[in-house]
């Protein structure tokens, strides 16, 4: 093959794995429901082998698993393995805020106030989706102002995992609670409060984690080792999840 088709059908393969997320985290595809190559291929009018590159990279990403003979279907992991997940991505903002704190711009703050604007908007509707993604874009917009390639990577492998069975999958989320969390952090950054931003953002973790251990639903299988859930030091569940 040559070079500028691989390259060619690498960006495509991107493209529908961007695509495919969007299902999976809007929910069109939810948990268990299989993703047909056949069928992804014919609605994107692609060929299939863009649509395999991008499942294996959401099977990389933890949102996709792939059986031989039986295709790929949507993950739906075990209570341990989100929990888990916090811990990492706490690890990850915790350095990213006190790497971007000293670097924010005032263009910086409007932004992220901005984007705690549009998570309010969203929750007033009781539209989770946009919240989740007005959230997501808050943290990454973090992120970016820390500068960190490295950083920024590790934590975009874990993103997608965690807004996908978080924000969606729990059942009785609360979008204002969700918007609200947010809301000390923000804070803590506009006064270039270094320590309390990371409070901040430790407690948003540890009020997610608990609740997630309080309301996720064990299926068979996943119980093994449930008495050993790892844990952020939270000893009492708020009312709803976020990421």
């Amino acid at each position: 093959m040559a070079s500028g088709e691989s390259v060619s059908r690498s960006l495509l393969a991107d493209q529908v794995k961007d695509r495919l997320l969007e299902r999976i985290v809007s929910g069109e595809y939810p948990p268990h429901s299989r993703i047909v190559e056949t069928q992804v291929a014919r609605e994107l009018n692609t060929s299939q082998a863009p649509v395999r590159e991008a499942l294996r990279a959401l099977e990389a990403l933890g949102v996709v698993e792939i059986t031989p003979f039986k295709g790929a279907r949507v993950r739906r992991p075990a209570r341990r393995e989100i929990l888990e997940a916090y811990g990492v991505r706490l690890a990850l903002e915790s350095l990213a805020v006190r790497l971007a704190a000293p670097h924010l711009t005032d263009a910086d703050l409007v932004e992220l106030s901005a984007h705690c604007d549009a998570m309010h908007i969203c929750a007033e509707r009781g539209d989770m989706h946009a919240v989740a993604e007005a959230d997501a874009a808050f943290h990454e917009r973090i992120l970016q102002v820390a500068g960190n390639r490295t950083l920024r990577t590790v934590w975009a492998s874990l993103e997608p995992f965690l807004r996908t069975y978080i924000t969606l999958v729990v059942p009785g989320a609360d979008p204002e609670w969700a918007a609200n969390l947010h809301t000390p952090i923000l804070e803590a950054l506009q006064h270039r409060d270094t320590a309390a931003a990371v409070t901040a953002i430790t407690q948003h973790f540890e009020a997610a984690s608990a609740n997630l251990a309080a309301r996720w639903e064990e299926e068979p299988g996943d119980a093994d080792g449930a008495d050993d859930l790892p844990s952020l030091g939270v000893e009492e569940a708020q009312p709803t999840l976020t990421d």
